[in-house]
């Protein structure tokens, strides 16, 4: 009976200093939660990510888009998020472009880094109008100095919630998957492009062209057979700016060679008018 009067006069203190506890801990919980989630935004964004490793692995924001008002309010948030988020930790996130395929500058054009290029000719996209992005892309390519090595094609309607590292690896591009494309659904038409010896279809992944981040050279390598650089190809005229890197496994001097030459071509005024007196005449 002793004991039982003891307890139960226990009981309340006992409880009251639980309760104490439990409060004390859970603030204290709650003040480092929202302690670290203001200074420490972009610390957790790579967490789990395996980056590219490389030493330039800065990616160029590239959007294709066009003058129409559905597309320009889209770039302009995109841009707003864009300048965001670049420079917190985390972020491979190089320069930004937008390319205008309308074939005319809009009144976005100061505010907005923008390259215009041609749209295609018409009746060409026999009526799928999206086929002027890669189309873009490809003018963009020939005559855009691009300083970064790897490219994020991307479109209006995206938007930066987290600072995005590069998560390509040398030629191995990172993209997107979509739940709505099926691949397998269209055998017939991807074995045009992906022949059976290369394997089944499933092997094909789900993804558009964008977002990806890919190497800059692999859009260009190739477009003309096996990767080469001839001075003698330019007896008549110089070389574009922007020439695409060697593929891996050529000699570091011929890297170097390139690189030096894109540096130069980047920065002497009138590059692309420069003729011989031949063609002047």
């Amino acid at each position: 009976m002793i004991v039982r009067k003891h307890m139960g006069r226990a009981s309340p203190i006992l409880l009251l200093l639980l309760a104490f506890g439990f409060f004390f801990a859970t603030y204290n919980l709650l003040t480092m939660i929202i302690h670290n989630k203001a200074s420490n935004l972009g610390s957790w964004v790579v967490d789990g990510v395996k980056r590219s490793g490389e030493l330039n692995s800065k990616f160029h924001v590239a959007l294709t888009a066009t003058d129409a008002p559905y597309s320009q309010w889209q770039c302009r948030i995109m841009y707003y998020w864009y300048k965001k988020v670049k420079d917190m930790p985390g972020s491979d996130m190089g320069k930004f472009t937008r390319i205008l395929h309308s074939g005319i500058p809009d009144k976005l054009m100061e505010e907005i880094p923008t390259f215009v290029v041609d749209p295609l000719p018409e009746g060409l996209d026999r009526g799928y109008v999206v086929l002027n992005r890669p189309w873009a892309f490809v003018q963009w390519l020939e005559k855009a100095t691009i300083e970064e090595e790897y490219i994020l094609m991307a479109e209006p309607d995206h938007i930066f919630v987290k600072p995005l590292p590069n998560l390509a690896h040398g030629i191995k591009p990172a993209g997107f998957p979509f739940f709505y494309i099926k691949p397998a659904e269209h055998e017939k038409v991807i074995r045009k492009f992906y022949p059976k010896e290369s394997g089944p279809v499933t092997d094909i992944d789900p993804i558009g062209n964008s977002p990806v981040i890919i190497k800059k050279g692999e859009l260009t390598y190739g477009k003309k057979g096996d990767w080469r650089f001839d001075k003698r190809s330019y007896l008549t005229g110089p070389p574009p700016r922007n020439l695409s890197l060697p593929p891996p496994g050529v000699p570091e001097s011929v890297v170097r060679l390139v690189k030096m030459v894109n540096e130069a071509t980047a920065n002497i005024p009138g590059w692309d008018t420069l003729t011989s007196d031949t063609d002047q005449k």
